[in-house]
C-alpha cells in the first residue's frame, strides 16, 4: 500500500471536498503565535507539525539531518532530492494512516503537534532563487497573437518549436493572501505620441500551475528529458499579475518588464510530483514535430482542473474562467530541459510558471485580456457589476484540484486583492 492508494482513510477527520485528504500531503511553512516558522503538511483542516514528528523520533528511520523541518524554508528538504521527499511523505502517510495509533497516541497528549490551520499563518514556502514564466498555452498565444497581431498568423514563428519563456523578478513573488498594490508606469494612450505616466488602468491576472526544482546543476550540464522529473519536486498554483497597458507599452523589443514584476502570486502548498502521479493524461499532439532533444515518450500532462473567482467590495463572488493544465503544449519536463539546453544552471527553489493556461472555449480563458478582448467586451458579474480589467478591491482567487477514483488532490486558494497605487 503506498500513500496514493484511494482506499487509504487517516484517523484525522478530512472533510469531504477537502483538497487535502491522505493521498495528498503537501508541504509548506507555517508559523502560530507560539511557535516560529516550520516546516508543516497539510492534513484535512490541520497543520502536522513535522518539526515536532521529528523530534519523537517517528521519522528517525528516514535519516534526516536535525533540524530539517524547523525551517523558515522548504530548501533545505527539497534539496534531499525527490526521492527523499517521497520518502519523507510515504513514512508521513503511514503514520496517518487510520490502522495506525503511533502518532495518534501522541496527538491525544500534545496538541501542537497537530494544529487547526485556522491558527496557523502559511508563509512563503520556498526561497525563490531564479523565476522563470513560459508560455506555454497554445490557446492563449493564439488569443493574444489574435489581438495584437493578424489572427491567420497569430502564432510567432518560432512558438511550436520551443517552449517560449522569459526570466521574471523573484523578490516580487508573494504568498497567498498578501494584497498588491496596483502599479504606475508609463501607459501609451490612443490618437497620443507621447506616453503618459500614471496608475495601470489595465491590471489583470493570469491563471498559471508553476513547478519547484529540488536540485543544483552545474554550470554547463544541461538536463536531459529522461531526468528532467527526477529535479522537480511538486507544484503550486501561481496567478502572474500583469499590468496591460504598461507591458502593451514596452514589451518590444526585449518582453515583459514593470507590466509583470510588481508581484505575483503562489500558493503556499507544494503539491508533490508523486502526490499526481494518478492523474497524469496525454497532451495535446505536437505538430510539427519537435527536435530530438525535446522528444519524449508517455504522459507527460498531469489532468488538474482549475478555476479563476472574482470578489469584488460589494462581496459579490463571480467565476470567471475554468480551464485545465492537460491543454498544456509544452509540458514541464520540455520546459526544464530547453531552460537548461544552453548550459544554463538550475538552483533548488527555482520556479518555473507555464504562462496563461487558457482552454479552447472562451469560459476557459485564464486572462482577462482575452475573456473581455482587450476590455472591448466586458463581463457582467452578479449583482449588475462588470469587469473590462480589475478594479481596486477586487480579490482574484484561483483554485485547482485533480480527482480520480474517489480522491480529491488540491492545491489550497491562491488570493490576492488589488489596492490602489502608492502615491
Amino acid at each position: 500500500m503506498t500513500a496514493n492508494d484511494p482506499g487509504l482513510k487517516s484517523w484525522v477527520e478530512v472533510p469531504k471536498d477537502s483538497d487535502f485528504p491522505i493521498q495528498n500531503l503537501p508541504f509548506g511553512i507555517f508559523t502560530t503565535a507560539r511557535t516560529g516558522p516550520g516546516v508543516g503538511v497539510a492534513i484535512g483542516n490541520h497543520v502536522l507539525n513535522l518539526a515536532m514528528v521529528h523530534e519523537l523520533g517517528l521519522l528517525d528511520g528516514l535519516r534526516l539531518p536535525g533540524r530539517i523541518f524547523s525551517q523558515p524554508h522548504l530548501n533545505a528538504l527539497f534539496e534531499l532530492g525527490r526521492k527523499k521527499v517521497g520518502e519523507v511523505r510515504e513514512r508521513i502517510s503511514e503514520l496517518l494512516r487510520s490502522d495506525h495509533h503511533e502518532l495518534r497516541d501522541q496527538v491525544k497528549a500534545r496538541e501542537d503537534i497537530l494544529l487547526p490551520v485556522s491558527r496557523c499563518t502559511l508563509l512563503l514556502p520556498v526561497q525563490i532563487p531564479n523565476y522563470t514564466d513560459f508560455y506555454s498555452s497554445e490557446e492563449h498565444a493564439t488569443n493574444v497573437g489574435s489581438l495584437f497581431r493578424d489572427p491567420k498568423n497569430a502564432l510567432l514563428p518560432n512558438w511550436k518549436h520551443l517552449p517560449v519563456g522569459y526570466h521574471g523578478r523573484a523578490s516580487s513573488v508573494v504568498v497567498s493572501g498578501t494584497p498588491i498594490h496596483r502599479p504606475r508606469g508609463q501607459v501609451k494612450v490612443a490618437d497620443s505620441e507621447m506616453p503618459v505616466f500614471c496608475p495601470s488602468r489595465k491590471m489583470d491576472f493570469e491563471l498559471e500551475l508553476a513547478f519547484i526544482t529540488s536540485s543544483n546543476t552545474n554550470l554547463g550540464s544541461p538536463v536531459s528529458l529522461r531526468e528532467a522529473e527526477d529535479h522537480i519536486v511538486g507544484f503550486v498554483l501561481f496567478n502572474d499579475w500583469s499590468a496591460r497597458d504598461i507591458q502593451q507599452w514596452e514589451y518590444v523589443p526585449l518582453g515583459p518588464f514593470l507590466g509583470k514584476n510588481f508581484g505575483s502570486t503562489m500558493s503556499p502548498w507544494v503539491v508533490t510530483l508523486d502526490a499526481l502521479e494518478p492523474f497524469r493524461t496525454e497532451g495535446p499532439s505536437q505538430v510539427p514535430h519537435v527536435l530530438p532533444y525535446l522528444s519524449f515518450e508517455g504522459k507527460r500532462n498531469f489532468d488538474i482542473q482549475l478555476e479563476v473567482l472574482l470578489a469584488s467590495e460589494k462581496g459579490e463572488v463571480a467565476t470567471l474562467s475554468r480551464t485545465n493544465a492537460k491543454y498544456l503544449y509544452w509540458n514541464i519536463a520540455q520546459q526544464l530541459v530547453h531552460h537548461t539546453v544552453n548550459g544554463c544552471n538550475i538552483q533548488v527553489g527555482d520556479l518555473y510558471a507555464s504562462g496563461t493556461i487558457s482552454g479552447p472555449s472562451p469560459g476557459s480563458y485564464g486572462s482577462l485580456l482575452e475573456l473581455t478582448f482587450d476590455g472591448k467586451k466586458a463581463l457582467h458579474l452578479p449583482g449588475g457589476e462588470e469587469r473590462g480589467f480589475l478594479q481596486d478591491g477586487d480579490t482574484v482567487i484561483m483554485r485547482g484540484h485533480a480527482e480520480r477514483d474517489g480522491v480529491r488532490i488540491g492545491f489550497g486558494d491562491c488570493l490576492g486583492k488589488i489596492l490602489p497605487a502608492i502615491g
